[in-house]
C-alpha cells in the first residue's frame, strides 16, 4: 500500500492512501500537535466529506485500536514462518526489581537476545515500547524470541 505523504506549508503534513475498496483517506498532522482524520468524497477525492479533529489521547486511542490487532496477527504469522520463535506474555509482579523504573534497564535485548514488543496496561497495549517506558505492577510484557530467550526475559522481570 503506497502512503503519500504532502508538507502543508504553515500548517503541518498531509499522508493519504485509496483503500481496497476505492476510497481516500487521509490524516493531517498540524505543527500545533493537532490531528485531523480526513474521509474524502468517493465521487471527488479532492474534496473532504467527513473531517474528525483528534486530540493527543484520542488520537492514541486510535492508534492503539487500529494497531494492537495487527501486532497479534503479525506475531502469529511470524509463528508460522520462522520455526522456533515463540512469544510469551508476562505479568509484572508487585516483587519484580523493574517496578517504576524504564524498562532499559533491564537490558532484555542484550542479556538474552529476546525483544519486548508490546506492553499491555489496563487493557491498552503500547507497541514497541522504547527503553525509557516505566514498567507497573500488573504490565504485561509480549516477549518474542527462542523458548530459552523468553524463559530468560521472564527470569529477569521476576528476579533481576
Amino acid at each position: 500500500m503506497e502512503v503519500e505523504q504532502t508538507a502543508l506549508p504553515g500548517i503541518g503534513l498531509r499522508h493519504e492512501f485509496t483503500t481496497r475498496a476505492g476510497r481516500r483517506v487521509g490524516v493531517v498532522s498540524h505543527r500545533t500537535g493537532q490531528r485531523d482524520l480526513v474521509i474524502y468524497d468517493s465521487g471527488d477525492p479532492d474534496r473532504a466529506c467527513e473531517s474528525v479533529r483528534l486530540n493527543d489521547e484520542e488520537a492514541d486511542a486510535l492508534a492503539e485500536l487500529l494497531g494492537a490487532p495487527r501486532i497479534v496477527q503479525r506475531l502469529n504469522d511470524l509463528h508460522r514462518e520462522v520455526e522456533g520463535l515463540v512469544s510469551h506474555q508476562l505479568p509484572i509482579a508487585t516483587g519484580s526489581p523493574y517496578v517504576g523504573r524504564p524498562m532499559g534497564d533491564a537490558r532484555v535485548r542484550t542479556r538474552t537476545g529476546a525483544s519486548i514488543v508490546a506492553v499491555v496496561r489496563g487493557g491498552q497495549v503500547v507497541a514497541s515500547p522504547g527503553p525509557d517506558f516505566v514498567l507497573e505492577v500488573e504490565d504485561v510484557v509480549v516477549v518474542v524470541g527462542g523458548a530459552e530467550s523468553t524463559a530468560a526475559v521472564a527470569e529477569i522481570l521476576a528476579k533481576g
